[in-house]
């Protein structure tokens, strides 16, 4: 794995393309969208007040959901849940309150080689995006593993 960038959450016409499916979920039309696509609904950690992203799911099963924070520790909804897990989660039909539970580093970076042998292409492309150049091998999304975050989201179902 290569950094090829020290990447930053987007701004500008890149952040207002990346929250675009926000629209939707709140329009009631998130049912539309894939379920690799979750919609969180979290806390403020400063402010108090409502926030909202679309994450890429990683895993999921009939209770939890995990989602990468592909900015690591940078990302404003990752130090959101940290002090705040109490949330809210759409993907697919599913919606429903969840607690956000982070999950250690070594769990991350198994988490990570799935990922990237499920949906290599697609993996490699959101390394991109985080600055990062993979070469597709099981030791390079290991490293990656080792730089992001993942957060497993607890719920009812």
């Amino acid at each position: 794995m290569e950094q090829i960038t020290d990447a930053e959450p987007p701004s500008g016409r890149k952040r207002a393309l990346a929250r675009a499916p926000i629209v939707l979920y709140r329009r009631g039309l998130g049912a539309l969208l894939s379920r690799r696509l979750l919609y969180l609904v979290h806390t403020g950690r400063r402010t108090g007040r409502r926030r909202e992203v679309v994450l890429e799911v990683v895993t999921s099963d009939a209770g939890s959901i995990t989602a990468c924070s592909g900015f690591g520790t940078k990302a404003a909804w990752y130090r959101n849940v940290l002090e705040n897990p109490s949330v809210t989660i759409q993907s697919g039909r599913l919606r429903t309150s969840a607690t956000a539970v982070p999950l250690d580093v070594d769990t991350g970076v198994e988490l990570m080689v799935e990922y990237g042998r499920r949906t290599p292409k697609l993996a490699a492309r959101l390394a991109h995006v985080m600055g990062y150049r993979v070469d597709g091998s099981d030791d390079d999304f290991r490293a990656l593993g080792r730089e992001v975050r993942f957060v497993r989201f607890d719920h009812g179902g």
